[in-house]
């Protein structure tokens, strides 16, 4: 049977043009045949145009991609993310307990911040404030201006709160005579350490450095830590994972929102007061009263218990697991976990977001703090799916924050079925971000966060969302290629 083409059919009987997207391959047999192309030069969405653009990394990408040697490696450090179990175990100064905070360091005068190492002269307006706050706290100074020079005289050591297995939001500041929590994986035996939540408005987080704000963090060193102390004694030691999990339950995501945490921890810290003797009563309905009127003061015994499970997967030879994400204002750093102690740095972005009234974007600081240390666990922005009511702080709609943490399966290793989501038909939360799939697909981290002003002491003005640089997961990425090449 022969097949015969109907005049109508004018594909093969008149001239041919071609438009040809893609490799310019495909059109030499078109031209061969006499036939017009218009090549369009395209490449998928997913692939990073950084990437494209550099051949020695689009190797790498290629060669590293299924690299069964970091598979290895990324399922061992996975694991002991995984099976970490911080539990709170104490409340002590940070010269007493966080590691290195003693010594010869300027004398003793040293002040963490959050995010990778930065200069004083390039700090953000937020970070250099909450310094100077941090000086005049600790006695060091006893005016603004004597507390500038300090740190401008090289007289303060300035150093990251990662550093020191800390982590702080926001500007981050940890001074030797601030009280903060201590988390211990009770699986791995490692600590981490983070500041207390000193709630909204007026803050040192925030770079505030008032009067009021100083007699509050003295309040909170002799009031406050000195009684939750006791208190603790009585409660005994506080497992945070399974609050964590269940405050996912009832809406929080444990980075924004913490209002179920919080009051979950209240209750916990309520039941044991009761039953504690020799206690100062008054002192005790102030501190009540305190965590009572602040949701966000989970926030900081969440960072430390993400800090703790993520140390654990740290120093993973040849693995692409991230095991920090932090900012500084000015940069944006991650760490992985097969180079523990190395910050692959960017720009910091600025967040897009929701601007409490009377500030616009042209107020706001770049991103800020320690905090994505939350979503680097799995939780915060990559667990949104949990916390509808989290749009009405940082934009968007529930479906939004349902398709942004489902993104964040095409660039992590697996699941964290202690964390699961109710939206999702209670499947864990997205874990472990692999930088390899980062840079392949060009889908960056995902972090919810509050929007700092970018003068100092003015606060909050905003929430919203924001992603993490790229470049940052490429620079991984090379480094990775060459301790491959090295094999």
């Amino acid at each position: 049977m022969i097949a015969t083409i109907s005049p109508k059919n004018t594909l093969l009987t008149e001239d041919l043009h071609v438009l040809n997207i893609g490799l310019k391959g495909f059109s030499a047999p078109i031209l061969q045949h006499n036939g017009n192309v218009l090549d369009l030069e395209w490449i998928p969405t997913f692939i990073d145009i950084t990437v494209k653009n550099n051949a020695n990394l689009s190797w790498t990408l290629a060669t590293l991609i299924g690299d069964t040697t970091i598979d290895a490696a990324n399922k061992i450090a996975f694991e002991r993310y995984l099976a970490a179990q911080p539990v709170l175990v104490g409340i002590g100064l940070a010269k007493d307990t966080l590691p290195n905070m003693q010594g010869d360091l300027a004398n003793g005068k040293i002040i963490l911040h959050a995010g990778p190492p930065i200069l004083w002269k390039d700090m953000c307006g937020p970070q250099q404030g909450a310094i100077i706050g941090a000086i005049l706290y600790e006695g060091w100074a006893n005016t603004h201006e004597d507390a500038q020079k300090l740190v401008e005289n090289g007289e303060i050591t300035l150093d990251p709160c990662h550093h020191h297995a800390a982590v702080g939001p926001m500007a981050g500041i940890i001074s030797p005579n601030m009280p903060v929590w201590i988390v211990k994986n009770t699986t791995a035996g490692n600590i981490s350490y983070s500041n207390m939540n000193e709630g909204l408005g007026k803050v040192l987080r925030f770079g505030a450095n008032s009067s009021d704000v100083i007699t509050r963090l003295n309040w909170m060193r002799d009031v406050l830590a000195p009684t939750l102390t006791k208190v603790l004694a009585t409660l005994g030691t506080l497992d945070l994972k399974p609050i964590m999990a269940q405050a996912l339950h009832m809406g929080d995501e444990v980075h924004n929102r913490n209002m179920a945490a919080s009051s979950l921890l209240f209750k916990k810290i309520t039941s044991a007061a009761l039953r504690t003797d020799n206690i100062d009563h008054k002192n005790l309905a102030d501190v009540l009263e305190f965590i009572a009127n602040n949701d966000h003061f989970f926030l900081n015994l969440s960072m430390a218990a993400c800090k703790s499970m993520l140390d654990a997967a740290a120093g993973v030879e040849n693995s692409s697991m991230v095991t920090a994400m932090a900012r500084n204002g000015v940069q944006f750093g991650i760490q992985i976990s097969a180079f523990p102690e190395r910050w692959f740095v960017a720009p910091a972005p600025f967040v897009e977001g929701l601007f409490f009234s009377g500030y616009s974007q042209d107020d706001a600081a770049r991103d800020l703090g320690d905090s994505a240390i939350t979503e680097t666990a799995g939780v915060g922005g990559f667990s949104m799916a949990a916390a509808p009511a989290i749009v009405q702080f940082v934009g968007g709609t529930p479906q939004d924050a349902i398709a942004n943490t489902l993104k964040m399966f095409h660039i992590t290793l697996g699941k964290n079925n202690a964390f699961t989501l109710p939206a999702l038909a209670f499947g864990g939360a997205p874990a472990g971000i692999d930088v390899r799939k980062v840079v392949d697909t060009s889908i960056a981290p995902i972090i919810n966060t509050g929007i700092a002003h970018k003068q100092a002491g003015i606060g909050q003005v905003g929430a919203g969302i924001t992603f993490a640089p790229l470049a940052c997961f490429t620079l991984a990425l090379a480094a990775l290629g060459e301790i491959s090449g090295d094999k």
